[in-house]
């Protein structure tokens, strides 16, 4: 659906001597069509700048865009407005026009595109009611929660039945319960509507909730990309761990790991295996103590990652030596789980 073919978009910054900066670098990407796909990084890594290539907003140069099987890159004017009414896009602060009703404010996309009034004024109710909003249509923004403005937005932005959605940073404005509900409806409009979305964040908890695909930025170059699951369960750049750790925050303090007695482990399980009773099976198995000190499980998609940090100490059985019986334990958990990593042995 959208193909990004080493894109490279470069910034002059003016000083006392002329810098070039690459905000982008190179860059390669193949979205499919029908997908919610993710772009995620720390700010300044290039994220927006390539968004806004995909509909020329930020014209790239190097390197070739093409949407819906067309290479775009070179067209200006009129043909290039046709092919922008195919892509709707959803801004970070709503950008809505204030002095304007929430009806006029949908209205906008479809009046630039020539559409009669009374096509405006049959499909702009069906687009307030897909974003819950039918009984807002003669208020104005400055009435409106956060949440409704980017509803707004969103409503605007598929008036014109886009075959692609931009989305550059849609909930960052927005608190944790709004978030959860724009997010919950651009899934909806994915599946329901059968729209491409193309998503950046700086927030690995966004990219988590409705991304199949996932590309990780960083200084204007993808480092990382795959299924949505993988970069969470597996990362393999420094940069991706990084982002995912904040994201799990599991993060205890070093002094209380170093002054617990016993065997601290942080433990990964991974799909079916972080349903399985795995310490449960150790405790009786090794005559062990297995104290839970911090985990948590997720779900991305329908598959489960969860990730345990976990105190072993061994607890006298009559009879039985207690030699050996911690390190076999652990051998046990690390057979028996996806990644184990010693935090602490004492």
């Amino acid at each position: 659906m959208i193909k990004l073919e080493n894109i490279s978009v470069d910034f002059e910054l003016r000083g006392k001597q002329v810098e070039t900066v690459k905000a982008v670098d190179q860059v390669s990407l193949h979205v499919h069509r029908g997908e919610v796909f993710g772009i995620v990084g720390a700010s300044g890594a290039g994220k927006s700048t390539l968004l806004r290539t995909i509909n020329l907003l930020e014209r790239p140069h190097a390197g070739r865009v093409w949407v819906d099987g067309k290479d775009i890159t070179d067209l200006t004017g009129s043909a290039l407005r046709r092919e922008r009414q195919k892509i709707g896009m959803i801004f970070q602060h709503f950008n809505l026009m204030h002095t304007r009703t929430v009806f006029d404010n949908a209205a906008f996309a479809l009046r630039i595109a020539g559409q009669s009034e009374r096509e405006v004024a049959q499909r702009v109710p069906e687009i307030l009611h897909l974003v819950g909003l039918e009984d807002k249509a003669q208020a104005y923004p400055s009435q409106l929660s956060g949440g409704q403005k980017q509803r707004v937005g969103i409503a605007r932005a598929v008036a014109n039945h886009p075959a692609v959605l931009l989305c550059d940073e849609p909930t960052s404005a927005l608190d944790l319960e709004s978030s959860a509900a724009i997010l919950d409806l651009l899934k909806e409009i994915n599946e329901r509507l059968d729209i491409t979305i193309v998503l950046i964040s700086h927030e690995m908890s966004v990219i988590k909730k409705i991304c199949g695909r996932v590309a990780v930025m960083s200084g204007g170059r993808v480092v990382e990309q795959g299924e949505a699951y993988d970069i969470f369960a597996t990362p393999q750049e420094e940069f991706t761990r990084q982002l995912v750790a904040h994201t799990f925050n599991l993060e205890i303090p070093q002094h209380l790991i170093d002054n617990i007695p016993g065997t601290v482990l942080k433990v990964l399980f991974l799909g079916d295996k972080a349903e399985e009773s795995v310490l449960s099976t150790t405790v009786i198995r090794f005559g062990v103590s297995a104290n839970i000190l911090h985990g948590k499980i997720e779900y991305i998609g329908s598959r489960a990652v969860g990730l345990l940090v976990v105190r072993l100490t061994e607890l006298p059985v009559e009879g039985t030596p207690a030699d050996g019986r911690l390190a076999a334990a652990v051998q046990f958990i690390r057979d028996n789980a996806s990644q184990v990593e010693v935090l602490h042995a004492h």
